[in-house]
């Protein structure tokens, strides 16, 4: 009886804690910039995940407007072999090359690289997808640090 009366208090306490998402569409009100134009060159996948996660800063007028022009590439190399030579880990690293407009002149230029190092998997599909996982997550770690950079730009 005791521990269903705790986990209903427990329950209870951890429900109003008041946990917001820091980049969320509410969130970007509260900066002071918006995105007039983006363009993308490179790797298809990155691009749509950034295009998702900056759309968000591109119905908000404010009194700072960018124009940014992203240049992004994927590449995966070996991190290490076995014995036999065959691939035991892989690295996954995303460069993405930003320049940042404003008024016509360009304002900020700025490479963002994130990179990420996992286990070869045997079964190539899951391997597939997990690589997959792993681009979308490095997209959207550079994505939140182009948004940090952005509303530290005078």
């Amino acid at each position: 009886m005791q521990k269903k009366i705790f986990t209903i208090l427990l329950l209870l306490f951890l429900s109003s804690c008041g946990y917001e998402a820091i980049y969320s569409k509410k969130k970007s009100k509260d900066h002071n910039f918006f995105i007039s134009e983006l363009s993308f060159i490179g790797d298809r996948d990155i691009n749509l995940r950034m295009k998702e996660r900056l759309n968000n800063y591109t119905l908000n007028e404010k009194n700072k407007n960018f124009t940014l022009k992203i240049s992004s590439t994927s590449t995966k190399e070996i991190a290490a072999k076995n014995t036999l030579g065959d691939a035991v880990t892989f690295k996954n690293t995303i460069a993405t090359n930003i320049e940042v407009s404003m008024n016509g002149k360009i304002k900020n230029s700025f490479v963002i690289i994130e990179s990420f190092i996992y286990n070869n998997n045997p079964n190539r599909f899951g391997l597939k997808r997990y690589e997959r996982e792993i681009k979308n997550n490095l997209a959207e770690t550079i994505t939140d640090n182009l948004i940090l950079k952005l509303s530290n730009i005078k």
